[in-house]
């Protein structure tokens, strides 16, 4: 019980902070933040994903790095120091609800995926084009890989598994392993559709 209330309060506070810190819209160029009328606080989701729908590649890009660095950050403080594999339940599998909240409030989707250890559930076997590529960029060493397809950015970040025992599952208990093993966190945000751009490139 004690150690479900202590994941209870990690993602209120995780949820908090990425709704108010790295998806906080800046106040725009010329017109001074004091001067702005308030928003009234019945502004629902529909607004937030009209506002995502519009976002410029470039700004989509910044805000998919800050939501890697975010549920990354998250999810090696919830091995680090609230898993206990006896009596809590996975930490990705936790976040995967926090995922889900995010999309619902930002139109911002995230998933994970197996790129060079064994996937823990079916539905993180790569499944679209995409993903199988950037598997497999990921899996050669690279950080990330990014492309723009039908008015959707996506981009795929690297997530160590050497940390925390995370070769006990996704590798096996007792295997030799030989070189470093990774998944993939892909986000995927709406862009404007008739821009361009050289994404795919990294």
């Amino acid at each position: 019980m004690r150690a479900m209330m202590r994941y209870v309060f990690v993602v209120a506070v995780s949820l908090s902070s990425l709704a108010l810190v790295s998806f906080a819209k800046p106040p725009e160029s010329g017109s001074p933040a004091e001067k702005q009328p308030a928003k009234a606080s019945s502004v629902n989701k529909v607004d937030a994903k009209q506002t995502a729908a519009v976002m410029s590649i470039t700004e989509a890009r910044e805000r998919a790095k800050l939501a890697h660095n975010f549920y990354s950050a998250t999810l090696d403080a919830m091995h680090r120091s609230y898993f206990n594999s006896a009596t809590a339940p996975v930490p990705a599998r936790v976040m995967e609800r926090m995922f889900a909240d995010v999309e619902a409030e930002e139109n911002i989707k995230a998933r994970w995926i197996a790129v060079n250890a064994r996937a823990m559930s079916i539905d993180h076997e790569p499944k679209t084009e995409f993903e199988k590529k950037a598997a497999e960029e990921i899996a050669a060493g690279k950080g990330e890989y990014e492309r723009v397809e039908q008015g959707v950015y996506q981009r795929a970040g690297a997530i160590s598994l050497m940390n925390h025992g995370c070769l006990t599952c996704h590798h096996g208990f007792g295997k030799r392993n030989t070189k470093d093993r990774f998944a993939g966190l892909i986000i995927s945000i709406p862009v404007k559709a008739k821009e361009k751009s050289n994404a795919g490139k990294k």
